[in-house]
């Protein structure tokens, strides 16, 4: 009795427990989570005009520069007062003076030949005059050349013609012996000294311009929808308006300029076309558009009209944006992007007046999804 009664008694307690376990176990209510709706940055757009801007860089250089050289052999015997490396020149400014005693002489020596020549000829002159008249009072039958003394009148002209070039010449090589400054400028080096010996073709010095300085501008073929360049000539007649920015003396200086012209081909290893920009009197300016300088260039673009402006981030890869309505709802849209200047795109459709587009960004946009506006 006994192994038969514990084992029930057990198993009844176990039953009796377990049933008040379940019947009073704590009831678990369903929590539902409310989601955030994310908060988004939006900006209202209006439409404006706007003036669009070309970026670019090159080196300033001036439009002349030449290498000077000797036109006649000789010593040096004066030289400029600033015939240094920087000096500064104006136009017909004698640079440099040769010895000219043999050129001088050269002269003398020509004007003697020309007089001579000038003699003989009229000597030639009066005896076939001369010839002429005896011939018409004792000749008869038809006279010939050679007695009427034509050839020798010829040959006096000839040797007259000679003089006078070789005198043309010897003024000539005179004056070449003073070289004049062909513009106004300065001497980017010199290769000679007073006294020294030159030969016919040595260089003297090198000189540029101070007149116009012209900077060399390549333009992407990209943005050749946002300037006017010229297609059939090659040249403007008033430039477009170009504002140069160089560092230079630890400030931001600025100089304006004009497009005057482009080279008109394509560059095969860059895909740009150059455009040409000239600064006037670059040295009077303060400070000085130095020669050699590197630059950066805003070139006067296109004016767009009636166009919506917006930062890149605002418009994904598919040309669209996302407007925010009055419920704080998102909507996509497509629009219709006709520029871009550095991180700002230009629209011309798919937006209306008082939108609010997003300008944050979305990790996971959904049409028709809640979003609340985040505070400035």
């Amino acid at each position: 009795m006994k192994k038969t009664i514990v084992p029930l008694c057990i198993l009844s307690f176990g039953g009796v427990m377990a049933y008040e376990f379940f019947t009073h176990r704590p009831i678990i209510e369903p929590h539902v989570t409310q989601s955030t709706p994310p908060a988004v940055t939006v900006v209202s757009v209006s439409p404006q005009d706007y003036r669009l801007t070309i970026t670019s860089q090159g080196v300033a250089k001036a439009k002349e520069s030449i290498e000077l050289t000797a036109e006649v052999s000789g010593k040096i015997m004066a030289l400029h007062p600033d015939f240094v490396a920087g000096g500064f020149f104006a136009k017909d400014d004698i640079l440099v003076q040769f010895d000219a005693s043999d050129y001088d002489l050269a002269i003398s020596q020509a004007q003697a030949q020309l007089f001579e020549a000038k003699r003989l000829l009229a000597t030639e002159e009066a005896q076939a005059q001369q010839a002429k008249t005896e011939w018409k009072t004792l000749g008869s039958g038809e006279p010939s050349l050679l007695a009427m003394h034509q050839p020798q009148l010829a040959e006096a002209q000839a040797k007259l013609s000679a003089a006078e070039v070789n005198l043309q010449r010897a003024n000539l090589q005179r004056r070449r012996c003073e070289l004049k400054a062909p513009f106004s400028g300065r001497i980017y080096s010199k290769s000679v000294a007073l006294g020294q010996m030159i030969r016919m073709g040595d260089k003297i010095a090198r000189l540029y311009s101070t007149q116009t300085t012209e900077i060399r501008l390549p333009i992407d073929t990209t943005q050749l929808t946002y300037v006017d360049l010229p297609t059939k000539s090659l040249v403007y007649r008033e430039g477009i308006n170009v504002m140069i920015h160089a560092d230079l003396a630890g400030e931001k200086q600025q100089w304006h300029g004009k497009l005057i012209r482009t080279e008109g081909v394509i560059d095969e290893n860059t895909g740009a076309i150059y455009a040409i920009v000239a600064v006037n009197a670059p040295y009077q300016a303060n400070p000085p558009l130095y020669d050699g300088l590197f630059v950066s260039a805003d070139i006067e673009g296109k004016t767009l009209h009636h166009v919506f402006s917006l930062p890149s981030r605002a418009v994904n890869a598919s040309h669209h944006v996302f407007i925010v309505d009055s419920q704080s709802t998102l909507h996509a849209r497509e629009v219709n992007v006709i520029a871009q200047e550095n991180n700002t795109v230009f629209i011309d459709k798919g937006l209306e007046e008082g939108d609010k587009v997003v300008i944050s960004e979305l990790d996971l946009p959904i049409e028709n999804m809640t979003v609340t506006l985040a505070r400035p």
